[in-house]
């Protein structure tokens, strides 16, 4: 005859949030049993079972284990840590671990649940029920919060109490494990989101009449933030500054230095420096900020005069800008002069280059995202010659603004049959009379 659940062992001993919001709402805990059981083995599957206790043959709570089709649940047995370990495959779904057992190692320990905490390390994947004397709640209750989705008095069960255990421990652990990865991931949008501010600024250009339009895509192996970075701020004598980069190397790092820089960046021109001198304080702060000496950066920046009709414009190792006047092709600003990327050669200069932009132009600035994209089936690289092609193009079609923008960035990924593997950052600015 089963025997009921003694009074002092809670079940669940803890509960998932599903479960504290459906209970703080009045209403039942998932319809109990069935649902769990429908959750947990809904696809068909064999559940299994691996008992890690030091006499497994001669334990009466082996057989008479079903699942909720009537199935027999498979059972492993091991002895010992080190068996177990060598059984415990991705089919177990569940662990029932005695507490007796020896401390790992045999070593002596005050640590009544080290064999519990040895196991939770060796399968933090795997739900995991404790077996324990009767009448030894507190161990037992020590253990959920140790790590363990419930525990059970050895000489108080059955067959079918244990089923209905395994299921339940099934069922809470793979809750438990999507609302970890649920708040992980709430943590992980709130860093991009900081990230993405940083990478993603607004431009300071009260008072300007320059308009200014951005278009920022990443590559596909960061889904919401890469290494590319941009900023524009207008200076008390009304000076126009603008800048584009791009950190070698994908990934978190990558992307928090290009915050840390385009900041120094906007710090530094506020403050009056331009030119070598500011690309020389950059370099300095690459150099002290990167996680690794290889790490090195590109940047473009150029400073608009206050009468808008030119501008100085540096290099460092970055693709040079397209400029776009009425009545004239677009073309590609002069990039002879062009000094080393940010992090590559100690002591290197930036030249600083004068150009002529006129009454009313467009000015574009861009990482090597826009041009590194492929080209047909043959994976030849777009370049910058096919870009110049494509923009004017887009231009004598009326194309402005974020408009062009749009339309640049769209037709690199179409021609590269799909997303980009480097991240894309855009920058326009406009004159015009």
């Amino acid at each position: 005859m089963p025997v009921p659940v003694p009074r002092q062992r809670a079940i669940p001993a803890v509960e998932s949030g599903q479960a504290q919001a459906a209970r703080a709402a009045g209403g039942p805990l998932k319809e109990e049993a069935h649902r769990d059981v429908t959750a947990v083995n809904g696809t068909g599957a064999t559940l299994t079972l691996l008992l890690i206790e030091d006499d497994p043959a001669g334990s009466p709570i082996v057989p008479d284990l079903l699942d909720p089709a009537g199935k027999p649940i498979r059972v492993r047995t091991a002895r010992n840590l080190t068996e177990a370990e060598r059984l415990l495959t991705d089919d177990v779904h569940c662990i029932l671990l005695d507490l007796a057992l020896p401390a790992p190692g045999g070593s002596d320990t005050d640590d009544e649940l080290a064999v519990l905490r040895h196991v939770l390390k060796l399968a933090p994947r795997h739900a995991v029920l404790a077996l324990t004397a009767s009448g030894d709640a507190e161990r037992g209750a020590e253990a959920v919060r140790v790590g363990a989705q419930d525990y059970l008095f050895r000489d108080e069960l059955d067959g079918r109490l244990l089923s209905r255990a395994i299921r339940y421990a099934v069922e809470r652990k793979r809750s438990d494990t999507a609302e970890r990865r649920l708040a992980e991931g709430r943590l992980r949008a709130q860093e991009n989101r900081r990230l993405e501010r940083g990478l993603l600024p607004t431009p300071l250009l009260e008072g300007s009449c320059l308009r200014f339009a951005a278009r920022y895509r990443p590559g596909r192996s960061r889904a919401l933030l890469g290494g590319d970075f941009y900023d524009a701020v207008r200076t008390p004598d009304g000076t126009v500054h603008a800048m584009i980069g791009d950190v070698c190397g994908h990934g978190p790092d990558e992307a928090a230095l290009g915050v840390e820089l385009r900041i120094a960046w906007r710090a530094l021109t506020l403050a009056g420096l331009c030119g070598d001198e500011l690309l020389n304080t950059m370099q300095q702060v690459l150099e002290h900020e990167r996680a690794d000496e290889e790490i090195f950066a590109t940047l473009c920046t150029v400073d608009i005069a206050p009468d808008g009709r030119r501008a100085g414009l540096c290099l460092a190792g970055h693709p040079a800008p397209l400029v776009a006047r009425p009545g004239r092709p677009a073309r590609l600003l002069p990039y002879e002069n062009n000094g080393p990327a940010l992090g590559l050669l100690p002591g290197a200069r930036w030249p600083r280059m004068q150009v002529e932009l006129g009454a009313e132009w467009s000015l574009m600035l861009y990482t090597d995202g826009l041009i590194e994209g492929r080209v047909g089936e043959g994976g030849e690289r777009l370049g910058q010659d096919g870009m110049l092609e494509m923009i004017r193009r887009q231009l004598s079609e009326g194309l402005r603004g974020e408009e062009l923008l749009r339309a640049a960035v769209s037709e690199v990924r179409d021609l590269n049959g799909g997303e980009l593997t480097d991240d894309v950052a855009v920058v326009l600015l406009d004159r015009t009379r």
